[in-house]
């Protein structure tokens, strides 16, 4: 019997590493949104994500390029937004 629940305890964190994937989450943000909301040790959710990684190779590999490239964009537009800020408010003195 305690066979099947570590295999249920395995499936719950294992879809939730889903939810949080969904999210745009990495490995830490996800150990620390579970240990948080879900009470799930972080060395679990570390463990089962390694192994998810395993698995699926490409899929990780794919998702992290795109978390990279998302970040970078984001880092672009944050710092155009400061110098249009910059911009706006060197004019309204002049």
């Amino acid at each position: 019997m305690e066979d099947s629940s570590s295999a249920a305890y395995i499936r719950l964190v294992h879809r939730l590493i889903e939810e949080c994937i969904l999210f745009n989450m990495n490995k830490e943000e996800c150990m620390e949104a579970l240990s948080k909301h879900a009470n799930i040790k972080p060395v679990i959710t570390s463990t089962v994500w390694k192994e998810l990684e395993k698995e699926n190779k490409e899929f990780f590999e794919a998702y992290s390029r795109s978390r990279a490239e998302k970040a970078s964009v984001s880092e672009r537009e944050t710092r155009q937004r400061i110098e249009n800020m910059v911009l706006d408010s060197s004019n309204e003195r002049v």
